[in-house]
Parts: C-alpha cells; sequence; structure tokens
C-alpha cells in the first residue's frame, strides 16, 4: 500500500511537467506597471517619485484586501485617484505632459521578482503611462502586494500563501 502511495504521490506532483500544464494562472497576480515619458533622464526620475507616491497612496487602499477582485475593485474605484497623485506630481515638476491610468490585460515577458518567477504570459496589469509612454518601464506586483512587504500600513499577516500540489495531495488522502 505504501509503494502505491508513493507512485500516486510523483504521478501528482510531476503530472504538470509531464502533460505541459501548470496549476498557477495568470490570474493569480495583478501588475503595477509605469511607462515613462522617455529614456531622458528627468522622466525617469519622475517616473520612480511617482513610482513612491503611487505605492504609498494604494498601500492603505489595498491593506485589507483578501482577493485580486477586491483589489482590481479598489483600483477601479481608485483610478482618477491614482491619475490625480500622478498629474499632480508631474505639474509640480514642471512637465507639460500627463498620466493615463488604466486596467487592462496585457502581455508581459517573463520576470523575476525575488524568488518569484512570472512567466511570459498575460496579466491583469494597472497601467500607468507617463506622457508619450515610450520611455524604461518600473514594473511589480499589486496581488500579491510584493511591491508593499515591506510597508508598515500593509497587515501582512493577511497574506495567504498557497501550493496546488498540498491542496490535490491532502484531497487526496482525507
Amino acid at each position: 500500500m505504501k509503494k502505491f502511495l508513493k507512485i500516486i504521490l510523483l504521478v501528482v506532483c510531476f503530472s504538470p511537467i509531464l502533460f505541459g500544464c501548470s496549476f498557477e494562472s495568470e490570474q493569480s497576480y495583478l501588475r503595477i506597471h509605469i511607462r515613462a515619458n522617455s529614456n531622458l533622464n528627468v522622466d525617469q526620475n519622475v517616473k520612480y517619485e511617482i513610482k513612491d507616491e503611487v505605492v504609498s497612496f494604494l498601500t492603505p487602499i489595498i491593506a485589507n484586501c483578501s482577493s485580486i477582485d477586491e483589489v482590481k475593485n479598489a483600483l477601479n474605484s481608485n483610478k482618477e485617484s491614482i491619475k490625480s497623485v500622478c498629474d499632480s506630481i508631474l505639474s509640480k515638476n514642471g512637465f507639460n505632459y500627463v498620466a493615463n491610468v488604466k486596467i487592462q490585460n496585457e502581455f508581459f515577458p517573463t520576470r523575476v521578482y525575488g524568488e518569484y518567477v512570472l512567466e511570459a504570459d498575460f496579466y491583469d496589469a494597472l497601467i500607468i503611462e507617463l506622457g508619450n509612454a515610450s520611455g524604461d518601464n518600473w514594473w511589480c506586483v499589486v496581488y500579491p502586494p510584493l511591491c508593499f512587504l515591506n510597508s508598515k500600513d500593509l497587515n501582512t499577516t493577511n497574506i495567504v500563501y498557497k501550493s496546488k500540489i498540498y491542496e490535490l495531495i491532502n484531497k487526496f488522502f482525507n
């Protein structure tokens, strides 16, 4: 019986590799993507200033969200406020262009964020385009809140990490 259970466990663990499927879906993540007006130093610098302010603005808003749908709703409800934060910084720094803020599904190449690898795929994202949005960009993950883990305002005890393999094994044996 033990041998049979070990074989089943191995099949469950390696079936995604053998059959080319994945337990992780692009819907498990929500990105934030800030695209600078250009690659001029002034445009890149203001992009980082905007990034800092947007992360500070969003932290208390998403702090109590416990699902990707709650985060999407919170971002949709605050799009105009996010735009105002961005436009205020642009104006304060003397830029004559504004920000465009939207939430949409876009293709992203494979990216590494610390110990996380987000495979190339389509992901929902909060997109902030500054001016022409033709410069280098900054990105991070809003959900799960990888951009916000060091924030004192975010209740990181609400973050739940899940393992589909563990859930399947647990379900099988229970």
